[in-house]
């Protein structure tokens, strides 16, 4: 099992580098595109506006018609969303047709239908990343996704998963007790998940700034040990989110990420839908370059991380000495005996150099075999 384990996430991270790379090569295909295969839900977060109680399964040959078309138009991620994905009856043979395709595939679920026997379906049918959003320790009236109901299946993940596990804490108003984010953050770790901070915004995706105890808790959980490049923890993003400022930033959404409802429809994210509202088959590169150009009067206050997280690549393609710099001042304000490991320094020397960066950049482009696509 941890031999497998050990491959699984090689060839991950092979996949991963291919992406980067692509992305810095070209501007203009969908780095992440979330794509809605059933709207509802088995569970009603007082705070979520994303699921029905009524809604069918998109049918399979109508979903993997769109997966080929995100495929067709150069999406390198597609992640599976809700409502509650893991409804959907013909969950795996989406998630193959994604790895077929060529994309990484992830999967955004609630965690409550996982056993020990579907998550190694989920491994046999090629899955790369789970992300769970826990939201408490103990159940309320707000939300069910705490940690004593998922606890169990989070072990069963630890021990079973051949995927990689993201454990999402969430912060901001609604949430009765601001310190279970902590609590929810030190338990994934300790099962060696990834564990990242979400901070809650309404129902426009704008933010709410977090106050007296939820900032005190957010300052304790992003120096929580992680790694250099962790969006979470050293993204000036989540940093002003945390204190009720605006970002400066370009979105790029609609190009860059793309949000597919359960109709088929693009939409530049979960809380601006309608907004192209073009059907995904009519979609093309024409829309991709002109939606990612457009200015969206919502960055400023936006709390979407993906989208920030896309938007973070295109500026390290486009400015790559600036945004490392930052990165790396971020880490060094949160220890002060920071020294950046080897390979980034090695990078740094290839890379940010506009000579180097050139010859370099193309052998790379033909060892990942992307030169010409």
């Amino acid at each position: 099992m941890k031999v497998r384990k050990v491959l699984k996430k090689t060839g991950r991270l092979v996949r991963e580098t291919r992406m980067f790379a692509r992305a810095m090569q070209s501007p203009s295909h969908p780095i992440l595109a979330q794509i809605i295969p059933i709207r509802r839900c088995n569970l009603d977060c007082a705070y979520c506006n994303e699921y029905d109680k009524v809604s069918s399964p998109v049918p399979l040959d109508t979903m993997l018609r769109r997966i080929d078309r995100l495929a067709d138009l150069g999406t390198t991620i597609i992640t599976l969303s809700g409502g509650e994905p893991m409804l959907h009856p013909d969950l795996d043979a989406m998630i193959r047709r994604i790895r077929e395709r060529g994309a990484i595939a992830t999967l955004i679920t609630n965690g409550l239908l996982l056993t020990r026997e579907r998550i190694q379906r989920l491994n046999r049918s090629g899955l790369d990343y789970l992300q769970i959003s826990i939201d408490n320790v103990l159940p309320d009236e707000v939300s069910k996704k705490s940690l004593k109901v998922l606890d169990l299946k989070l072990q069963w993940l630890a021990r079973y998963a051949e995927f990689g596990v993201t454990i999402n804490s969430v912060l901001g108003t609604g949430i009765r007790n601001p310190e279970d984010a902590f609590l929810v953050g030190e338990r994934a770790r300790e099962l060696g998940f990834t564990s990242t901070l979400g901070i809650l915004h309404d129902h426009s995706g704008q933010l709410r700034p977090l106050a007296g105890e939820h900032q005190q808790v957010y300052d304790r959980f992003r120096r929580l040990k992680t790694s250099l490049f962790s969006f979470t923890h050293f993204d000036s993003f989540q940093e002003n989110i945390a204190r009720g400022l605006p970002n400066e930033w370009h979105c790029r959404a609609g190009g860059r990420f793309l949000y597919i409802c359960e109709e088929g429809l693009v939409h530049y994210c979960s809380q601006q839908r309608g907004r192209p509202g073009i059907p995904l088959e009519n979609y093309g590169p024409d829309d991709l370059k002109r939606e990612a150009a457009r200015p969206k009067g919502c960055a400023p206050f936006c709390t979407i991380s993906c989208v920030h997280q896309t938007a973070m690549l295109d500026d390290f393609r486009e400015k790559p000495r600036e945004t490392l710099a930052g990165i790396l001042e971020r880490r060094r304000k949160l220890d002060l005996g920071f020294q950046p490991p080897a390979m980034v320094g090695l990078l740094s020397w290839l890379f940010l150099d506009e000579r180097r960066r050139g010859r370099f950049g193309r052998l790379m482009l033909n060892v990942l075999r992307l030169n010409g696509r």
